[in-house]
């Protein structure tokens, strides 16, 4: 019994609980392309949208659980018509990627990681290991929720809905 008890204690030691209100500066500094191949920063890409609340959908054209969270995210876009959804894709084809956005008819402001969901400063920093991954930013550029992997999680709402 004092085994398991060692165990789920290591365990529940080592998980990492943190929520981080900011990104870290290698993060910020890692790369994104737009739809026009123009390459920016992941500093540049929010900067374009100072002042304003953003969700952050991390998503690929191969995932069905991101397929399958499209219609509950066109729910949150009409509902918050002021929020920009950002849709920040780990493709590792841009062709890909570019055929998705149009086939599924995504509203909102698109990037791509050009390295993928495994590699990367910013990857690294949201801990990415499952997509889709919602994160939420406030005005001020804080992250106001860290992690949902849900596009119907009741936190997205909560965190649309905190004023400042």
């Amino acid at each position: 019994m004092s085994k398991i008890f060692l165990m789920l204690a290591f365990v529940l030691l080592s998980c990492n609980f943190e929520k981080p209100t900011t990104f870290t500066d290698l993060a910020l500094k890692d790369s994104v392309y737009t739809l026009n191949n123009q390459q920016l920063s992941i500093a540049d890409m929010l900067a374009k949208y100072k002042g304003k609340k953003i969700v952050i959908d991390v998503w690929a054209s191969w995932c069905g659980d991101c397929v399958r969270g499209l219609p509950a995210v066109r729910n949150l876009q009409k509902q918050y018509k002021d929020v920009v959804f950002l849709f920040l894709s780990v493709d590792q084809s841009k062709t890909s990627w570019k055929r998705a956005v149009k086939r599924f008819n995504m509203q909102g402001a698109h990037f791509i990681l050009p390295k993928g969901m495994k590699d990367g400063d910013f990857v690294d920093f949201i801990k990415l290991g499952w997509i889709p991954r919602y994160m939420v930013i406030n005005e001020r550029g804080k992250i106001a929720l860290f992690k949902a992997t849900s596009a119907s999680d009741s936190d997205i709402e909560k965190a649309l809905n905190t004023s400042l």
